[in-house]
Parts: structure tokens; C-alpha cells; sequence
């Protein structure tokens, strides 16, 4: 391999191969990926479009580990997903992969700061390093906008606040990989605007790669750039 194929797998921080997703229904197969090949360098931010139904959030999902494909290799950071105990990935996810999804998945019985807090609360050095990660909660929390309502509970904050929560909490560990499926689906368009301000200023600003599910054109003309899903497969 020469120097830059070397450099360019190197600097690739998502790949799948010819991933496959079907599902059974009663005595049919719906097979919705149909062998998915993608790549993505460290530091893009990359939109995915396609009709209702064409499988973007399961791409989305297998991609960070929250779905298992039926067949075909994910790998992050030349890692293979798959090959890990389901212990391991789960490890691997919550260390290494962000989400924001259209729902916010806040848990009501916490305040604000401790959801951000809740990707790091499972760490070994959690108590020992308490304090050093409430102070990043808390810088993530003023970066959105949000300081002053660290001790407020979610159902104390609007829906776009919600989703800044979240945002910070997927920023939380730092993650080479930032997934986020359709994030300002559930919001009007003002309050949409605010999240992508903050979500692509927040990851361009931190060299996080993004990968973002959208249905909205002018949502994707601001990535970096943005692959098709038709019949199962991505195509630029």
C-alpha cells in the first residue's frame, strides 16, 4: 500500500462494506439495506437523504451499533463492530459514538447537568474524576446556551432545549463519531435552525465527524456532503 492509500485509511474514521439489513414479516423478507458501501473521512460532516422508508435510520442504527446488520462488515476506526462481545460493543458505543435522535430520550427523574453527565456515570474513574466531568457538562451546557438551567428538570424545558441537552450529552465523551437521525424533526423551524447552529458548530469546532439522517435539502447544503439512498444502497 503506498503512502497515501495508507494516509487515506488512516484518516477514514467510518466504513461499511456491503452491509445488508432484512426483516421478516410473516412469511416475507423485506429486505431494506441491499449491501451498503460508505466511507467517511475524520472531520466530515455528511448528510443522508432518501425517501420515507428507503432505510436510513436503520443504516444509522446498525452504523452505531444499535441494530446488528444481516450482513456485511461496519468498522470505526478500522474496528469491526461486529466481531465485538455485545459487551465490548456496548462499551465500544458509548465511548466512541454520540446520538441525537428526533426524540430527545431525556430521563425525567434527572436534572439537566446530570443527563449530560450520564455517557461517563458508567466509567471505572467516574468518582475519582466526578468533578473534572461536571465541569465539562457544564462548559458543553454554556456552549448551548443552557448554563443557567443546568438544575432544571426536563419537563421544565421547551422542546428545543430539550434537544440541546441531548446535544451536549452526545458531545459528552468527546466521540470520534457523531450520529444524529433527523434531530430537528420534532421542532418549528426556528428552534430546528438553533440546533443545527449549534450542532455544526459544535463538531466542525471539535473535529467531530458527522453524520447526519435529514429529509431537508437546505439542512444538507450545509454538510460537507451528502449521499442518496436508493433501493437499499447509497450512491453520491
Amino acid at each position: 500500500m503506498n503512502e497515501s492509500a495508507t494516509s487515506a485509511v488512516q484518516d477514514t474514521v467510518l466504513e461499511t462494506r456491503n452491509v445488508e439489513r432484512s426483516f421478516k414479516l410473516l412469511r416475507n423478507e423485506i429486505r431494506v439495506l441491499r449491501g451498503v458501501d460508505f466511507a467517511v473521512r475524520r472531520g466530515e460532516v455528511v448528510a443522508v437523504m432518501g425517501a420515507s422508508g428507503a432505510g436510513k435510520s436503520t443504516l444509522l442504527h446498525i452504523i452505531g451499533g444499535l441494530d446488528r446488520p444481516t450482513g456485511g462488515t461496519v468498522l470505526i476506526n478500522g474496528q469491526d463492530l461486529f466481531r465485538m462481545s455485545a459487551a465490548r460493543r456496548t462499551e465500544f458505543r458509548a465511548e466512541r459514538v454520540g446520538y441525537v435522535f428526533q426524540a430527545y430520550h431525556l430521563l425525567p427523574e434527572l436534572d439537566v447537568v446530570e443527563n449530560v453527565l450520564l455517557p461517563v456515570m458508567r466509567r471505572v474513574n467516574w468518582v475519582s474524576r466526578a468533578a473534572r466531568y461536571r465541569e465539562r457538562a457544564m462548559e458543553l451546557l454554556r456552549q448551548v446556551g443552557l448554563e443557567e438551567r443546568a438544575h432544571h428538570r426536563p419537563m421544565e424545558l421547551s422542546g428545543g432545549e430539550q434537544q440541546r441537552v441531548a446535544l451536549a450529552r452526545a458531545l459528552m465523551n468527546e466521540p470520534e463519531l457523531v450520529l444524529a437521525d433527523e434531530p430537528t424533526g420534532n421542532l418549528d423551524s426556528q428552534t430546528g435552525d438553533l440546533i443545527l447552529q449549534h450542532l455544526f458548530g459544535l463538531t466542525r469546532d471539535q473535529g467531530h465527524t458527522l453524520v447526519l439522517v435529514t429529509h431537508n435539502e437546505a439542512v444538507a447544503e450545509r454538510c460537507d456532503r451528502t449521499v442518496h439512498m436508493v433501493d437499499g444502497r447509497l450512491a453520491d
